[in-house]
């Protein structure tokens, strides 16, 4: 389970003030609103194989019941994998990097909670194969209007590394792609963020990661996508696309998509999400 948790109870402790008293409403509730948060971080569980599906979820909702019990606001949300390597994503959203500090703080200064999210984590961690966290910081210069988690069933996940030096570029390529997509395809969105800590991408050599986050009521919106991607090229012409072509190889050493489900079932979502859809995230 998730980067709050394990940067309070392996290892990472010693990054946080004297403990607060737990408070039932933090900030960092305000921040898991509809749309992006200011500072995102996301933890990453490799399961072994054989160990996802519903032992995967057995194994999350003791963090979620552990949280209830102890009547700690903690929202976070959960993501399984649909490509790419079997793993769970775990997002926590904050205003800021004093909020997430805050809200470490307040967990780490209940002993009970903390001692059933030590017993959850040990248990969760026979299922992993590895975990890793990241921390990001939204740009919203490079994102088209705002996703928002209203209705939304999938996250399409797309993470840049950039060329050493070569971050101008990406911005301007960015900025043609922002530019292009509110005159063909309005209703289009998307939100990037750009990675402060950790790496998302291990093993890859670079400059500057950014991660593009598009949210989806349903997979029909891939369908609508690569029709929008048709307007796109017929709207900046040939030497539009030159350009783009250029800019993308100065500026982009790796890049790849992935495909994500939400899993109602592994989250612990604020009062406001079950309020709005309760059929869909009230499941514990």
């Amino acid at each position: 389970m998730h980067a709050l948790v394990r940067n309070v109870f392996f290892g990472c402790a010693t990054l946080l003030p004297l403990a607060a008293a737990l408070s039932p409403v933090l900030n960092a509730q305000q921040a898991m609103s509809d749309g992006p948060p200011k500072v995102l971080v996301i933890d990453r569980e490799y399961l072994k194989p054989g160990k996802g599906g519903m032992l995967h979820e057995r194994s999350e909702s003791a963090f979620i019941h552990a949280f209830a019990d102890a009547k700690s606001t903690t929202p976070y949300f959960a993501l399984d994998s649909l490509s790419g390597a079997s793993r769970s994503l775990f997002l926590y959203g904050y205003d800021s990097f004093d909020d997430w500090e805050k809200q470490a703080a307040a967990v780490q200064s209940n002993k009970a909670l903390s001692a059933k999210l030590d017993q959850a984590s040990q248990n969760d961690g026979d299922l992993l194969a590895s975990y890793d966290s990241a921390v990001m910081m939204l740009r919203p210069d490079l994102s088209l209007n705002k996703g928002s988690i209203d209705g939304a069933r999938f996250f399409e996940i797309t993470t840049f590394v950039v060329k050493p030096g070569h971050t101008h570029d990406f911005t301007e390529l960015a900025k043609m792609y922002i530019e292009a997509y509110r005159k063909v395809a309005p209703d289009t969105h998307w939100d990037t963020f750009e990675l402060t800590y950790g790496n998302p991408t291990p093993g890859t050599a670079g400059g500057a990661i950014f991660m593009v986050f598009n949210t989806m009521k349903s997979l029909a919106e891939t369908d609508k996508s690569m029709q929008d991607s048709d307007k796109f090229s017929s709207e900046l012409g040939a030497d539009g696309m030159k350009k783009i072509s250029e800019l993308t190889a100065a500026s982009i050493a790796a890049t790849g998509t992935n495909l994500f489900v939400i899993n109602p079932r592994m989250s612990n979502p604020p009062a406001e999400w079950v309020k709005k859809e309760p059929a869909f995230w009230k499941v514990q």
